[in-house]
């Protein structure tokens, strides 16, 4: 089984809301307060659109990550 994990560096992150625009789930996905952070994974089809938008390069993609 895969699994999937959004690692979003804080330190990095300026919560300027481009990972939840160009997200095809975003509001579902996404949300952005001091940072960006997932709310569900339920939603998301791996697209990494989220990475590849991030100006800070704050998100990073790790699939088939251990199950915490």
């Amino acid at each position: 089984m895969q699994i999937l994990k959004i690692i979003v560096d804080e330190d990095k992150c300026i919560a300027c809301g481009n990972c939840k625009e160009i997200c095809p789930k975003g509001g579902y996905i996404w949300t952005i307060e001091e940072v960006a952070s997932v709310s569900n994974l339920d939603y998301c089809h791996v697209c990494t659109l989220c990475a590849m938008k991030c100006g800070p390069d704050a998100i990073k993609i790790e699939r088939n990550a251990p199950d915490e």
